[in-house]
């Protein structure tokens, strides 16, 4: 649930930070990469050809980290020069070097009055160092987190600076990599048998694409500061509304990437995003929140200020009506999720599961390991991601990148074919049946990359216009004999609990909910609902869906961090979902009342 007191923390952070699991762009944006060298020239520290064609120009931060991590791969494992021969370490079979050169504009209004204004530029490296073999390396299990050293880097151009500044990054990384893999070969001595004896790195080959630099940021600050403000200021309409910011972020990214194994790639990216997010109180203390966000890839895309001030006004009205609305009763029965809700569950309930890494390891519950070739969906569902696309239906998609945080290229991954399950979402850490990465490696800045979503696409073969599913939806329900069948308007955020030390089940939480009555009254507004369940379940209870689909935007957090996605679905009926009651809250609504509300008496000036 969020809090007043959550609410309060994220109000200071221009950034602002997700709720769960999979954080919708209705819940707040963020819980917020991707050489001439080869690994078959492991410990010889042979330097091998770049690949064939004309590369442009590389901009001087690349030429330095290839210089530095050229340096590092043919010296380090070799004794210096007041070694002897027996005091040589183990050399690096493979380093990387990931720099994120990041600009950032943020602007943050609350109570319809600037809060905060500012411009950041900051420069990240990421350096990977790995030691033994790619059959067995220092990242093996539980120390793979551990394999990343990360450091700030100057932001100018000074060779020497920044080449420094990547030594002292390798040095701390090579000495963790050497301690953890005396760890791991000590732990491989102890420890019984693993299911998945898959080796730790899989063998990819080289990628060279140098593109420009991602251009600087152009924002007209004081324009887009009263922009902010007013659809801050959209919120005194409703006295009932506590709390509200409205947050703009433009990013301009470059990533840098070189690697021992030849790669050199120079990747541009391009954000920008308006969040307003509001907050109330029932009079029975639950807090209630809504959001809304607009996002494109520069801010010269985002909807015009009237669009955005006339959702923001929307969302008011909606935070209102749910004040009033009565508290929802737990529920077994049909539903129907919108396109936007139904994008959060499959990303939720399905997406994560489906992601490389937890198909192996002892800790994780590997719901659809087993399930290769199988059926795990209706066979009028296909599900797909693809971050190479920027936009559907002119809606931009924030989950798309060209490469991934691991250097490979980005490509569609056809997860689900009519219902059946076919691969999985594959960074560079191997599974049984699965020996390459497919280009989905991600994580943020500072994290080890696993498997991950990008754009997350589910299509149908069985759709119906909406009018029709809601027919069917009411029949199903008097099926069934319940007085109502629910309709899921939007959700805010998911929780998947994909390991086995808990069951293996999932927590939606809606934010719009209606029940849709069988006898013909008026479909009626409730709160206070939360949709659980368990995957196998769920995903087999699709019965249709609409004939349109939406797009959900959002930040996913898990263990390699917080990285963008998205997800586009249709509406889809489900013949039984199963809800329960949120927290309630014991906090009472505001004794005081809000300044400038009707039964404020009004403020003399000067006083």
């Amino acid at each position: 649930m969020f809090s007043a007191e959550k609410f309060q923390t994220l109000s200071g952070n221009p950034y602002l930070h997700g709720l769960c699991r999979a954080v919708s762009v209705y819940a707040i944006s963020t819980a917020v990469a991707c050489g001439t060298f080869a690994a078959s020239a492991q410990h010889s520290g042979k330097v091998h050809a770049a690949a064939k064609g004309s590369v442009p120009a590389a901009p001087v931060l690349l030429d330095t980290m290839t210089a530095e991590l050229q340096r590092a791969f043919t010296s380090l494992g070799k004794p210096g020069p007041n070694q002897k021969e027996a005091e040589k370490q183990l050399p690096p079979y493979f380093i990387s070097y990931s720099i994120s050169d990041a600009s950032a504009v943020s602007i943050r209004a609350q109570y319809g009055a600037l809060a905060d204004s500012n411009a950041t530029h900051v420069r990240v490296a990421d350096v990977q160092v790995r030691i033994g073999d790619p059959k067995l390396d220092n990242t093996h299990g539980n120390h793979r987190a551990s394999a990343v050293n990360s450091l700030q880097i100057p932001l100018g151009d000074d060779r020497t600076a920044l080449a420094r500044t990547l030594w002292l990054a390798t040095n701390a990384g090579y000495g963790n990599a050497l301690d953890n893999y005396l760890r791991v070969k000590t732990e491989a001595q102890v420890r019984a048998k693993e299911e998945d004896s898959s080796p730790d790195f899989s063998k990819e080959p080289s990628q060279v694409s140098v593109s420009a630099p991602a251009p600087a940021i152009d924002v007209d600050r004081a324009a887009w500061e009263q922009r902010v403000k007013a659809l801050s200021l959209v919120f005194r309409e409703f006295p009932d509304v506590y709390q509200n910011i409205a947050v703009l972020t433009v990013q301009s990214q470059t990533d840098y990437y070189a690697s021992s194994e030849g790669s050199r790639i120079v990747a541009p990216h391009q954000q920008a995003r308006v969040v307003v997010f509001a907050v109330t109180r029932a009079e029975d203390g639950m807090d209630l929140f809504r959001g809304q966000t607009f996002e494109a890839e520069s801010a010269d895309g985002l909807p015009s200020q009237s669009q955005m001030e006339a959702g923001v006004r929307e969302l008011g009205k909606s935070l209102e009506a749910l004040r009033k609305a009565p508290v929802t009763e737990p529920f077994d029965g049909p539903a129907i999720l919108s396109g936007r809700a139904s994008a959060v569950f499959f990303h939720e309930v399905l997406g994560h599961r489906l992601e490389g890494q937890r198909q192996r390891g002892d800790e994780e519950g590997q719901t659809f390991t087993k399930e290769l070739n199988k059926a795990v969906l209706p066979s009028f569902l296909s599900v797909s991601d693809d971050p190479t696309i920027n936009t559907f239906n002119k809606t931009w998609l924030s989950g798309t990148y060209a490469f991934d945080d691991e250097g490979q290229k980005a490509r569609r991954v056809d997860l689900i074919q009519n219902g059946v399950l076919k691969t999985f979402l594959m960074s560079r850490l191997p599974i049984a049946s699965f020996a390459e990465s497919n280009g989905h490696g991600r994580g943020q800045t500072g994290r080890m990359p696993t498997g991950r979503q990008g754009n997350l696409i589910v299509t149908s073969t069985n759709s119906v216009q909406e009018g029709e599913l809601r027919r069917r939806l009411i029949e199903e329900a008097k099926k069934q004999g319940k007085p109502y069948g629910l309709y899921f308007e939007d959700i805010s955020s998911g929780f998947a609990v994909t390991t086995r030390s808990a069951p293996q089940a999932f927590q939606v939480i809606p934010l719009v909910v209606w029940r849709v009555y069988v006898d013909g009254r008026p479909d009626e507004l409730v709160r206070g609902v939360s949709i659980v369940g368990t995957p196998l379940a769920a995903m087999k209870r699709i019965v249709a869906t609409s004939d349109k689909s939406e797009v959900f935007n959002g930040e996913c957090g898990a263990e390699s961090g917080t990285v963008p996605v998205s997800a586009v679905a249709p509406a889809m009926l489900v013949s039984e979902i199963e809800t329960q009651r949120q927290q309630q809250g014991t906090q009472r609504p505001p004794i005081l009342s809000i300044p400038g509300s009707p039964s404020t008496p009004a403020t003399k000036e000067g006083q």
